[in-house]
């Protein structure tokens, strides 16, 4: 474990292995510890494996205002980290869920310092035509619809849920949307519901262990969630942001990792083939989509995950 300045702030990162760098980020509600199946593997395939604590979670520095989650911001800490521990040569990123697409665009607005990018769970689809919050209002709000990212939007609602019992709280939200709990509309419910209202009891899991849930809530106990949830408030900033490469494209090689029990997969029932939508923007990827995964993807399927993973950064 090491702390690392990458300009802004400090960041915690796990490190094994020698080689080239490989930067994992990962997603909500989760940390560095989300790649433990990983930083190994990496390592024993002749890479400097780099999982990290995003800012505002487990040991990494937490900016307490919401625009300092902007995915500006997120992206310059990866450029930052790149440049403290390898500036001499172009790093991979890896990213998971909200990793996902932190790695897509950094590997969009700053390709001279990365040369491949891969994405578990979430595709990437280009540079936004509009703010994410304009889609969720239109298709669920308007409607009375629930949706978790429009409640995690006012500041202190979500936080209140989720730290009054932060192992209850990530067991059921992981288990929920994960490729073992059993089929069922569990997020239909109406606009005002809480997170956790309707979500199914979680049952034993051999990739989600009482000692991994042990290590996330000490996590979640001491960082809190304020700074994991500013990221959603960020929607417009990044909108606004990204406008500035509207048109380009990942050129870099991409690997897109999903699963069929992922909703994040098909952005929600947006999509059908998130292959197909990635090419489009994205068209040196290869793509894999693993039958029965639900949403975290490298802890439920870990050898698949790195079987896939492997074969595809030896090849770079």
């Amino acid at each position: 474990m090491r702390m690392i300045d990458v300009g802004e702030l400090r960041l915690r990162c796990a490190m094994e292995g020698e080689g080239p760098l490989a930067i994992m980020v990962h997603g909500f509600p989760e940390s560095w510890y989300s790649w433990r199946h990983q930083l190994g593997p990496l390592a024993e395939a002749g890479f400097t494996a780099c999982a990290i604590d995003v800012r505002g979670y487990g040991g990494s520095d937490k900016p307490e205002p919401v625009e300092a989650y902007a995915m500006e911001r997120i992206v310059g800490d990866l450029v930052g980290l790149k440049m403290a521990l390898q500036p001499d040569q172009p790093a991979i990123l890896i990213g998971h869920d909200w990793g996902a697409p932190i790695v897509w665009n950094t590997a969009l607005t700053h390709p001279e310092h990365f040369r491949a990018v891969a994405g578990l769970s979430v595709p990437f689809a280009g540079v936004p035509s509009r703010p994410f919050t304009e889609v969720f209002h239109e298709h669920f709000t308007s409607q009375g619809k629930f949706f978790y990212q429009e409640y995690f939007q006012q500041p202190g609602v979500a936080e209140a849920e989720a730290e009054k019992d932060p192992r209850d709280w990530v067991a059921r939200m992981m288990y929920s949307i994960s490729g073992d709990v059993p089929p069922g509309d569990y997020w239909s419910k109406p606009y005002g519901a809480t997170f956790l209202e309707g979500l199914p009891d979680p049952q034993p899991t051999s990739w989600l262990t009482e000692q991994d849930l042990d290590f996330y809530e000490a996590e979640f106990k001491a960082s809190g969630f304020r700074g994991p949830l500013n990221r959603y408030r960020n929607h417009v900033a990044d909108y606004e942001w990204l406008q500035g490469w509207q048109g380009k494209r990942i050129e870099q090689p991409a690997l897109f990792i999903g699963g069929t029990r992922d909703p994040a997969t098909y952005l929600f029932g947006a999509v059908t083939d998130p292959i197909a939508l990635m090419r489009m923007c994205a068209p040196n990827v290869e793509g894999y989509i693993l039958e029965g995964v639900g949403h975290w993807t490298q802890q439920e399927r870990p050898d698949e995950v790195n079987r896939i993973l492997i074969d595809w950064i030896k090849r770079l």
